[in-house]
């Protein structure tokens, strides 16, 4: 959340700039979600009221905590109607639900503080949104910041959802392995956050199968014939993406996406050098050639360019494809934080040995 991510993809697949995206937003053709594992992602509108539904087994976390602070559920429910009719009256951000909802938002003091749940409003919030009664709007329209104002959501894309949860996670598992197959149960297991019987459950009806005898990596058996045919471009094909990228996140296997040679390259980590394969998550932005990471990138605001390092020796196409995301960053987004608070000034020490 409040990472450039969600343009950084888009733009790399398909070309589209801010305004583009920043208008599908603002028209409901994407929108930005609780979903699996109770994460936030950039949903299409297809599939607004399935990623509300994996996601509502992960939304009450902070009510677990609230409830040890004296919160009752009738406390938050109250509080969730107060705050839906609040909202009929049009958009509003938490001071003015705060404002609005009377005496209604208490605050949980210093303990509440200490666990991450200052007052009841977030609970309410949270608690509605999951159920697709309202929806989260950014202020200023960018997916890229974490200034919110809420609406109600007239029709909740829940309301014509008929799937159980458990058929939810079929559909999802549907969805996953057409993305990202072949991939493990594990590795599925994990993005949906469902245990071993679940998942197992989950993926029953696909009729998955092995890749090959002796692989743990499964396949829709439509999606086979497909990827055997498939040959790689024989000429490199570069893309900037964001260190959340979807074919990073997806499986979480960074070693799949590193060539032998890379395994032991050092790399700059968030605690100084460390081998790439020895890495889960990116600790900067990647380059991609034809599903291989070979390099890594960040954005520096001061100079208003790209610091990276490539693992292969730098080509045309590579300097052309780093100057047209300099470009697309400079232009249209101003910076690319990977998350809210990937401020340049946390960010300067990567950067600095990137260029080294």
């Amino acid at each position: 959340m409040g990472g450039a991510g969600p343009y950084l993809g888009l733009y790399a697949r398909c070309g589209a700039g801010r305004e583009a995206i920043d208008q599908a937003l603002a028209g409901l053709s994407i929108h930005e979600l609780p979903s699996a594992r109770g994460c936030t992602y950039v949903i299409p509108k297809l599939d607004f009221a399935l990623a509300l539904k994996v996601g509502q087994a992960f939304s009450g976390g902070d009510m677990k905590t609230a409830r040890k602070l004296g919160v009752t559920d009738q406390e938050v429910d109250k509080l969730g109607r107060k705050v839906l009719d609040a909202l009929g009256l049009g958009p509003l951000d938490t001071d003015e639900l705060r404002a609005a909802a009377a005496g209604a938002v208490r605050s949980l003091g210093e303990e509440g503080k200490k666990k991450g749940v200052t007052t009841t409003l977030p609970l309410a919030l949270g608690r509605l949104q999951a159920a697709g009664e309202i929806r989260r709007i950014p202020v200023n329209g960018r997916l890229d910041q974490q200034r919110y104002r809420y609406a109600l959501w007239r029709p909740n894309p829940l309301s014509a959802f008929r799937l159980s949860a458990e058929e939810a996670y079929t559909e999802l598992a549907r969805r996953y392995f057409a993305w990202i197959a072949p991939a493990t149960l594990a590795e599925f297991q994990w993005f949906a956050g469902l245990g071993v019987k679940a998942a197992k459950a989950a993926i029953e009806p696909l009729h998955l199968e092995l890749m090959e005898p002796a692989s743990d990596r499964l396949i829709a058996p439509e999606l086979r014939e497909e990827l055997e045919s498939f040959r790689p471009p024989a000429k490199p094909q570069y893309s900037l993406v964001s260190s959340l990228d979807a074919i990073v996140l997806l499986r979480r296997d960074l070693k799949g996406l590193l060539a032998g040679e890379d395994l032991n390259r050092m790399v700059p980590g968030e605690k100084g050098r460390v081998e790439a394969g020895g890495l889960t998550d990116l600790p900067s932005h990647a380059i991609l050639d034809r599903g291989r990471i070979v390099g890594l990138w960040e954005y520096d605001p001061a100079t208003a360019s790209i610091a990276w390092m490539p693992f292969v020796r730098p080509d045309g196409a590579l300097r052309e494809a780093v100057k047209t995301m300099e470009g697309f960053v400079r232009d249209d987004l101003g910076d690319a934080r990977s998350f809210s608070l990937d401020s340049p000034k946390s960010r300067a020490p990567r950067i600095a040995a990137l260029r080294a």
